[in-house]
């Protein structure tokens, strides 16, 4: 096994655009250590799970070691991990607030702050956080701020990350999604969802996977925020 095999951190790991995401990436011969709530062991001796919440502080710090331990190095970090509530403002509970919150930005402050430590020893990496259209195009068919206000977050700390850690060999980009067909939007949905876009379709898993692939062997490319939206994002 090649020390310099490259290896990949994925968050939100266990289904959907995640479980996508591991497979694509093992696909180019990377060794991944894929993390979420309930993520399962793989028989792929390339592949570490590692189970547990990442905005506990102790999940990211296993999932870092795990990569640095067992792999010896960490060249990429995906933060695919997300809650969305729609709802409309006034309606949003504390029980929803904390949630969001503790997913969408706490999990990304504690897992990017330790890749980003690990990157800096071997003097390259990539960083790729997955937010939402819905950050530049609110739409009032779908109220959610609690969306706009993390996930917007993610976009504005993509720009400066990449900027801090440009001389650093670390490159720092985002995907801004419409709605993907994944196990959170039921069958029964999509024919409305899918209205939601002028293509008039949802987008599917490979469509997100193929733009963060792209990211990943687009060395010129840094503080990009792509949006894979099927032209939300350009308006209505």
């Amino acid at each position: 096994m090649s020390a310099d095999q490259k290896v990949a951190v994925i968050t939100g790991a266990s289904q959907g655009i995640g479980a996508g995401l591991v497979k694509a990436y093992r696909n180019r011969n990377y060794r991944v250590v894929a993390t979420a709530r309930s993520v399962k062991p793989s028989n792929d001796p390339d592949i570490v799970a590692v189970p547990g919440d990442v905005a506990d502080r102790k999940t990211a710090e296993q999932a870092i070691s795990e990569a640095v331990t067992r792999f010896g190095r960490i060249d990429t970090l995906v933060n695919n991990a997300g809650i969305f509530i729609a709802k409309p403002f006034t309606q949003y509970t504390a029980a929803d607030y904390a949630p969001i919150l503790g997913v969408n930005l706490t999990d990304f402050f504690h897992v990017t702050q330790l890749a980003i430590a690990e990157m800096e020893k071997q003097g390259s990496g990539h960083v790729v956080q997955i937010t939402t259209s819905i950050v530049d195009h609110a739409m009032a068919s779908v109220p959610s701020v609690l969306a706009a206000l993390t996930k917007g977050g993610l976009a504005a700390a993509t720009k400066s990350l990449a900027i801090e850690y440009a001389k650093s060999g670390i490159r720092v980009n985002a995907v801004a999604l419409g709605v993907i067909k994944t196990p959170m939007h039921p069958v029964e949905t999509h024919a409305q969802l899918a209205t939601l876009h002028p293509v008039g379709r949802m987008g599917e898993i490979a469509d997100i996977v193929d733009a963060i692939l792209y990211l990943e062997e687009a060395g010129f490319v840094t503080g990009e925020i792509l949006h894979v939206d099927g032209g939300q994002s350009a308006g209505h």
